[in-house]
Parts: C-alpha cells; structure tokens; sequence
C-alpha cells in the first residue's frame, strides 16, 4: 500500500502550491476565540516540500487522527487506481467530517476492533480467506497502537482505522453477493427491490456495539447455505493427519466454492422443490424441513440439465411427448432411414411443419439430412412414452422439464446423469399429491394400470404454483456432516481457481 508522500508526488508543484495557498488563506480567515492565539503564517513557495504543505494543513478545531482520517478518505483514489477494496462504502461510513469509530481517544482499539479482527481469522469458515483483507497488516498496525505514543501515532491509528473498515465492508460484500461478483446484486436484493447497504449497517452495529452479529447477518439466510456453513465450521475443527493434508486442502476447496454459488443463488422461499444435478436428487422443502427426496435422472455431460429457478405451474398425466429436433435428427432419423416401421412400434407419429399426418414408409428418407429435417414426431401417451405416465411443467428457455420414465431401472444406478437435459424423477405421483395436498384438494392420482388402460392428456393446473430451484452443487449435507458428490459437468475447477488467486477487489 502507498504511503500518504508518495500518493502526493504524483501532484504538480504549481497544483500544490495554489492548493496551499488556499488551505492558508481559509485557516487565517476562519473565525477564533479571543484568547487564541494567531500562529505565524506558513511559507509557501514553489521549492516547499509536499509534507509541509499537506500536514500542516489541518482545520481549526480538528483533532490530529481526524485530520489524518480525512487525508486518507480524500486520497483513496489517486491515478484512477483504487487503494480500498470498499472505498466509496468507506467514505459512506464516516461520512464528511470523519472520526474514529474503531479506536478510541487515546488510540488504542476499541473491542469492536477486537472482535472483527477475530471474525477476519475465523473467515475460513465462510469459504474466504484472511488474506483476502490484509489481516496481516491489520494485526501490524494494530500492535504499533500499543507502543508508546509519538508524533506519528495518529497517523498510524488512521490508518488502522480505515483499512480496517475497509475489510468489514468488504467481507459485509463477499458474504452477501460472493467473492467474485462484488457488484453484481444478490437474489435478497433483486427480491426486495433494496440495494445492499454494508456502511448503513456496520454503522448501526457499532453505535450498538453487535459489530459480529451485524457482518455475520449479511450472509444468505437459506438451508442450504446455512447447513453447509455450519458443517464446514464443524469439519475445520476436527483434527488433519499429515499424509491427508493434500486431500484435506482439496476438500475444503469445494466446500468454499459451493457457499460462493450458494451466494449467487441464494434461495428467496420457504417452500420450494430443489433439484441438485450432481447429488441426483430432489428435494421438497417446507420450513427448512426436507418433506420428501426423490432420485432424478440428469443430463449427461454431453446435453447437461440447465440450472434454473422457476415455478411449477401445472402436470400432464398421460402426457404426449412432442420429441426435440436434436433427438429428432440425431437418433430418430437414422434409425427410420432403414427401417420407418420403428415409429409405428414405439408409438411414434410423424407429421410435417403444418400439422398433416405422414404415412413414413412414403418419405424418401435417404434424402432426409439433419439440416433439411422438415417433419414433427411425436410419441402419444401410454407406458411406453418417454415421459412416462406424468409430466411436470415449469416455464424455462432451455424446453426442459421434470417427468417419469418407463427406465425406471436407471434410479438404481449411481451416477445418473444419463438423460438429453430433461430431469426424471422416480415416484413422480408421490410428488403430484403432496403439491394437490398444499392446496388442499383431494388426491385421485391414476396408478400405472389405469394410465395404460386410457392413455388421454389431462392437465392439472396448480393454484398455488410451487418455486422450483435447480441447481449445481458439488457438495452437501447429510445428518450434519459435509457429503462430496461428483463434479458431473466439470465446473469446480474454474471456480476453485478463481477463489484461490482471487485478489482483493476493488
């Protein structure tokens, strides 16, 4: 970090000049008791030395930390380049006449100071870094306050002053909108419509003296968050072997990037369906209760499932699946190029661009290509159809939804991301009657028998649509203890270093 001098070296002589002229002329001006006396006027010449003019310069009744205060907030910027990962949240914070909020008259830190100076090394927990906010020259400046004073020591408390309120405000940031997206705003703010605002509330908290409590409340509020924070937190005191030292690193790694998406994501409801690609599951949650887990069946690498938050609007029962023209032209089509009779057998119906039924052995197949592809297939409903027996639907760009199976053999697999995007969920008439149950209306669900037996489209529209959260998080949290999945898509890496040479951010 620069020093105060060598911020000033960048001025011209002549700007210095006229700008110590007019810090003498208002200080001689400026009204005084009749008893004070009037100091002899101070020299100005082209050849003064930048510190006279600078130091010298302090307001009528300004104390000398004050003065240093207000030298540092002026000069947070000097060639367009930021010395604070926070400054404008800084100068918000001590407003236009600044006075010390973390020391005390004497200097010495107040236990506000103390006690974030602890939180700054307890940020492990949270997935961030001590050195993400300079703690080492936080501690530094610190212990020079307990020496004896000097001529200096105002200056030394300044700046103890200022950076530390510019790691409050910055890890206030990181906890609340992420390390890498500081000005991007969290899903609380675009919920709320209300800005974040960490020099608002860290004023707050140390005028009640709740300076932890207050950093700590910016974090996102929901289960997911909070159950992997809280087990992180556990993990990290348990004792490290040195020949897993390399694991343990890599471990906590992906905890820390997971609580940063989980930052970019946090979840605004109460109640909502949560579907997370790499643990293949789905989860009903109500009150940070889970009421029901479901197995799904994702996307492969090669045609991953979408993250996404939506609302579950309606489900079809006996669904017709109307096939997508990538699986259209990369499957369907070689295989009705030698033989049409394999749409009739799966049930398969072919129509062209204006809704007329085909008859496929009269398409001349061996001239159709992927890119003249001119026809709609589609499966109608029975047990056979890829949809399975029930469809649910939820507005999204990427024409993907949450349905059955008749491969109902795949939710045994471990690993399932087996499908073209689209979710499938095993028990998918459980989840159909817990949304009918919040509505309070009565269940009459058909079962597998009565599906094949009268295999008609029936929509079921919601009144109550129910939030739905997919996501992408390569760890978890079961019976209070951190549970790894596997990183299906490949995503952990980029993030992980990205976090772990993530310097500070201005």
């Amino acid at each position: 970090m620069k020093t105060f001098d060598s911020l000033l070296s960048h001025l011209t002589r002549p700007a210095l000049y006229a700008a110590g002229l007019l810090l003498i002329g208002w200080w001689l001006a400026a009204p005084r008791r009749p008893d004070e006396p009037v100091a002899a006027p101070l020299a100005v010449s082209p050849g003064l030395p930048v510190r006279a003019v600078a130091v010298d310069a302090v307001l009528p009744g300004e104390t000398p930390v004050a003065h240093w205060l207000r030298v540092l907030l002026d000069t947070v910027r000097t060639a367009g380049r930021p010395r604070l990962q926070s400054a404008e949240a800084v100068r918000a914070l001590y407003g236009p006449v600044p006075t010390p909020v973390w020391t005390r008259a004497g200097g010495a830190p107040a236990p506000a100071a103390g006690a974030l100076l602890t939180l700054l090394e307890q940020a492990p927990a949270y997935g961030l870094q001590p050195a993400y906010y300079e703690l080492p020259r936080l501690q530094a400046l610190r212990d020079s306050l307990a020496g004896p004073a000097d001529a200096q020591r105002p200056a030394r408390q300044a700046r103890f002053e200022v950076y530390l309120s510019d790691a409050a405000l910055s890890l206030m940031r990181d906890l609340h909108r992420g390390r890498l997206r500081p000005a991007t705003p969290s899903p609380a703010e675009r919920a709320s419509g209300t800005p974040f605002s960490p020099a608002d509330t860290l004023r707050q908290a140390l005028a009640a003296a709740d300076v932890r409590a207050a950093v700590l409340g910016c974090q996102p509020r929901h289960r997911e968050y909070r159950r992997l924070q809280a087990a992180l937190a556990r993990w990290l005191r348990e004792p490290v072997s040195p020949d897993s030292a390399a694991r343990w690193q890599a471990r906590y790694e992906q905890v820390a990037l997971n609580l940063e998406r989980w930052r970019w994501q946090a979840l605004p409801d109460s109640e909502y369906v949560l579907v997370n690609l790499p643990a293949f599951e789905l989860l009903v949650v109500r009150a940070d209760s889970v009421r029901q887990q479901h197995r799904v069946v994702v996307g492969k690498p090669q045609t991953p499932s979408p993250t996404l938050s939506s609302q579950i609007l309606y489900f079809t029962l006996a669904p017709d699946w109307y096939v997508p023209r990538s699986i259209a032209t990369k499957e369907i089509l070689p295989r009705v190029q030698t033989d049409p009779g394999y749409l009739a057998r799966n049930h398969y119906a072919l129509y062209d661009r204006r809704g007329r039924l085909l008859d496929p052995w009269r398409v001349a197949w061996s001239r159709v290509t992927a890119r003249n592809f001119a026809y709609i297939i589609r499966q109608t409903a029975g047990c056979d159809n890829a949809l399975g027996n029930i469809v649910f639907r939820f507005p999204n760009p990427y024409a993907v939804y949450l349905h059955d199976t008749p491969a109902r053999q795949l939710f045994e697999q471990p690993q399932r991301a087996l499908s073209h995007g689209c979710m499938r969920v095993a028990e998918p008439m459980r989840l159909a009657a817990y949304l009918l149950r919040r509505e309070d209306r009565p269940v009459q669900l058909p079962d597998e028998a009565t599906c094949a037996r009268d295999a008609r489209a029936r929509n079921v529209w919601l009144r109550r649509p129910m939030p739905l959260h997919v996501c992408y998080a390569t760890c978890g949290v079961a019976q209070g203890r951190l549970r790894f999945y596997p990183d299906i898509y490949r995503r952990d890496a980029a993030l992980r270093r990205a976090l772990a040479t993530a310097p500070p951010q201005p």
